[in-house]
C-alpha cells in the first residue's frame, strides 16, 4: 500500500484509507481496531466468499431484484476475488468481530469497488453487493462452502493418494514377515504388508468419515439473514442462491432445514473438525510406527530404512533422522489443537448467533490444508521409498520365544510358558528349546512354528483351549 490516502465515509463518519486500497471505511476501521495476530483469513476462505457474492448476485438477478447489468458487474468482481486476484485486499485479522462482519464488509467494499469499475458508476457495498444478505448468514455459509471445497478438492485426494502409495508398498513387501509388537514388546508374527494395511485402512476410514459429514456441510445458512427469520431477503433467495452456487462449484448445496440452527451453532464445523482430529490421530500413529521401525539403525529396531532426506545433526556426522515422520507428528499435534479451539468456539453460540466464526474458519481450513500437504509428503518421501532390512527382521523373528504361542493347542499354556522363559534366559532359538522339552519332531516344529504360516492365523495344532 502507498503512504498517500483518501477519505472514505461510513455510518460512523469519515476515515482515511490508503489511496490504492480497494476497501472502504468499514474495512479500515477493522484494520485499525484489531492489530492482534497478523493472521488473516486463508485464501481458500476469501475465494469461497467471492463465490458466495457471485451466487448472491446471480440469485438477485434471477429474482428480479438487481438489473442484469449490475448483477453482472458484481458477478465479475466476485469471480476475480474467487480466483485469488485480490487476496492482498483482505487485510483484517482473524481475531475481530465474532460474526465476521468486518470480513463480510471487506468483501462487499472490495467487490463494490471492482464492480464500479466494470459498470462505470458507483456500486453500493451494503444495498447492492450485500442485497438479501447479512454477515450473520454470509460468514457461516462461507465456512461451509470453503470447507466443503477444501475437503473435496484437497484433503480427500490427498488421502486417496496416501492410500494408493500404501497399497503399492503392501504389494511390494508382500510375504515379508516380522515380529509383531504389542506394548512395545515382542509378539506373534505379522507380515509387513499386514501392518501397512492397518495404516491404509485408518486413512480409508478417515476419508469415509469426511464423506459422512458432507450432507451437514452442504446445508447452508444463506437466506436466514440477521437472526434466522430471513428478514430483508426474498423468500426464494436461499434456494435460488444454492442453485447458483452449485453451478459455480459443482457441489450440491442446499438451504439449511433450520436457519436458526445454522446461525446460532457451528455444529457441522465442529463435526468436521472432529473428523480432521481423527485423521490427525491416524497420521500420528503411522508416523510413530515409522520412527520406531526405522530406529537405530544399530541400537534400535532397524526394521526399515527411511529415505535419507537431509543431514540429521550439526555435530554428529553421518546421522540421518526420520524428518518426514517428525513433521507429520507436528502437523497432527497442530490439528488436534485446532480441534480444541473449534470445539470451544462452537460453544459460543449465544441465542441467535455464534460469535467466534473467524477463528473457526481459520483453524478448520488450516487443518485441512496441513493434513493434505503432510499426507502427500509422508507418502511420497517416507513410505514409498523405505527399504526393508530383511536380515534384521529374520534374525529377530527366528529367536522370538513368543512363537511358542502356536504350540498352545498341543502342549498347553503352562508348558509353552516354560519353553519361552528358558529360551529367553538362555538366548536360544525357540525351536531348539521346544525340541528339547517336548516330544514334537523337528519337522512338526518347523511346520508349526513357520512364521509366515503363523501370520495367516487359525489353529495350528490339535485340540486344547486358547486364551
Amino acid at each position: 500500500m502507498t503512504t498517500s490516502s483518501r477519505i472514505e465515509r461510513d455510518s460512523m463518519g469519515e476515515l482515511r484509507v490508503p489511496a490504492d486500497a480497494f476497501w472502504g471505511a468499514q474495512t479500515q476501521r477493522a484494520v485499525e481496531n484489531f492489530p492482534i495476530s497478523g493472521l488473516t483469513l486463508p485464501s481458500a476462505f476469501i475465494a469461497a466468499l467471492g463465490l458466495v457474492k457471485q451466487a448472491a448476485a446471480r440469485a438477485n438477478a434471477a429474482l428480479g431484484l438487481l438489473s442484469p447489468e449490475l448483477a453482472g458487474a458484481i458477478d465479475v468482481a466476485g469471480a476475480e476475488v474467487a480466483a485469488g486476484r485480490h487476496d492482498a485486499q483482505f487485510p483484517i485479522d482473524i481475531f475481530q468481530t465474532g460474526s465476521g462482519t468486518s470480513t463480510n464488509m471487506n468483501a462487499n467494499e472490495v467487490i463494490a469497488h471492482l464492480a464500479s469499475r466494470h459498470l462505470g458508476r458507483k456500486v453500493h457495498p451494503n444495498d447492492e453487493v450485500n442485497m438479501c444478505q447479512s454477515s450473520n448468514d454470509v460468514i457461516p455459509t462461507t465456512i461451509h462452502v470453503s470447507a466443503a471445497l477444501a475437503v473435496v478438492r484437497v484433503l480427500a485426494p490427498a488421502l486417496q493418494h496416501a492410500c494408493a502409495v500404501l497399497l503399492a508398498k503392501e504389494r511390494h513387501v508382500e510375504g515379508v514377515e516380522k515380529t509383531g509388537s504389542t506394548h512395545l514388546m515382542d509378539a506373534m508374527p505379522v507380515t509387513l504388508a499386514q501392518e501397512l494395511s492397518g495404516w491404509r485402512t485408518q486413512l480409508q476410514n478417515g476419508r469415509a468419515r469426511l464423506q459422512s459429514t458432507m450432507p451437514r456441510l452442504l446445508a447452508l445458512a444463506q437466506g436466514g439473514t440477521a437472526v434466522g427469520t430471513g428478514i430483508n431477503a426474498h423468500p426464494e433467495f436461499g434456494a435460488r442462491f444454492c442453485t447458483e452456487l452449485e453451478g459455480l462449484t459443482g457441489l450440491r448445496f442446499v438451504p439449511s432445514a433450520n436457519y436458526f440452527e445454522s446461525l446460532a451453532s457451528q455444529d457441522a464445523a465442529v463435526e468436521l473438525s472432529g473428523q480432521l482430529k481423527t485423521i490427525a490421530v491416524s497420521v500420528m500413529k503411522i508416523a510413530n510406527d515409522l520412527r520406531w521401525m526405522n530406529s537405530g539403525p544399530l541400537a534400535g529396531l532397524g526394521e526399515i530404512t527411511l529415505p535419507a532426506l537431509q543431514p540429521g545433526s550439526s555435530i554428529m556426522p553421518g546421522k540421518v533422522n526420520p524428518v518426514m515422520a517428525e513433521a507429520a507428528m507436528m502437523v497432527a499435534a497442530q490439528v488436534i489443537g485446532y480441534d480444541t479451539t473449534i470445539t470451544l468456539a462452537g460453544q459460543a453460540g449465544n441465542f441467535e448467533l455464534n460469535v467466534m466464526l473467524p477463528v473457526i474458519a481459520y483453524d478448520l481450513l488450516e487443518g485441512i490444508r496441513l493434513l493434505a500437504n503432510v499426507l502427500v509428503a509422508l507418502a511420497d518421501r517416507a513410505i514409498a521409498g523405505f527399504s526393508v532390512n530383511r536380515e534384521r527382521l529374520g534374525e529377530a523373528l527366528e529367536r522370538n520365544p513368543i512363537l511358542v504361542t502356536a504350540l498352545n493347542p498341543i502342549i498347553g499354556y503352562e508348558k509353552g510358558a516354560a519353553i519361552a522363559k528358558q529360551a529367553y534366559a538362555e538366548g536360544r532359538p525357540i525351536r531348539e528349546v521346544a525340541a528339547h522339552l517336548t516330544d514334537l519332531s523337528a519337522a512338526d516344529l518347523a511346520r508349526l512354528l513357520d512364521p509366515l504360516e503363523l501370520t495367516r492365523g487359525g489353529l495350528k495344532g490339535g485340540g486344547g483351549s486358547g486364551g
